[in-house]
């Protein structure tokens, strides 16, 4: 069965019950399916920020298929979990907290959730204000320090003065020996294997490689730009 078969299976029982989409994140008094809940919540929470710029344009919701690998069986299911939440009055906020209790035992889970939905945000390459204060205020209701928000949005800024130090989040002055470490750290951290294992869907891998690319292009240029410094 795929993920999105077993999607519209839970998202079939809660309109059974009359219940809203936000109810799927609090019937869950064991570890939940982690695949579907990660699904579900970036889906939801994305059909939430959606809202922030006041429209909903055909590259972000292209964004979501990119992110997802959605085949076009699967679109129909996919679309009516977005349909869902954003015709849920329940704000954003009651998601994001629903979501970041759903997964308090896995903080990585919560980043990962948080990069989705950056990737999502910028596919039109606009970083719309409504959509920085949205994510601020998911990442501050999911319990995420200054620092990984800051890592994590500086590696979505492609073309916006990206700044490879707060990629990788190291402070400019630090030794390379520590930022080789931090470096080689996040690549551990993000590798797809690590997400998978992390009960994320394989679905999910254009994200981890995006991620990867990511930190790999910020070691690259600190490691060019001291180079160059050295030789100067």
């Amino acid at each position: 069965m795929s993920i999105w078969s077993r999607i519209s299976e839970a998202v079939a029982a809660l309109v059974a019950r009359g219940e809203a989409l936000s109810a799927f994140f609090d019937r869950r008094r064991t570890p939940p399916e982690r695949s579907v809940a990660f699904t579900i919540a970036v889906v939801s929470l994305g059909a939430k920020m959606a809202k922030a710029d006041g429209q909903v344009r055909p590259v972000e919701v292209a964004a979501f298929r990119d992110v997802f690998q959605i085949a076009p069986k699967d679109e129909a299911a996919a679309a009516r979990v977005f349909n869902l939440a954003r015709q849920d009055v329940a704000g954003f906020d009651i998601y994001a907290r629903r979501i970041a209790r759903m997964f308090a035992d896995q903080p990585n889970v919560l980043e990962d959730i948080l990069e989705g939905l950056f990737y999502i945000a910028l596919a039109d390459g606009r970083y719309h204000e409504g959509e920085e204060s949205f994510l601020t205020a998911v990442a501050e209701v999911f319990g995420l320090s200054p620092q990984a928000f800051a890592c994590i949005e500086a590696r979505h800024l492609e073309g916006r003065g990206r700044d490879p130090w707060q990629v990788l989040g190291v402070p400019r002055d630090a030794e390379m020996a520590t930022i080789r470490a931090r470096w080689r750290e996040l690549v551990r951290t993000h590798h797809p294997d690590k997400m998978i294992a992390r009960g994320l869907p394989p679905e999910t891998v254009n994200l981890a490689n995006a991620r990867l690319s990511a930190i790999n292009r910020a070691w690259e240029e600190i490691t060019a730009r001291k180079a160059a410094a050295s030789d100067a």
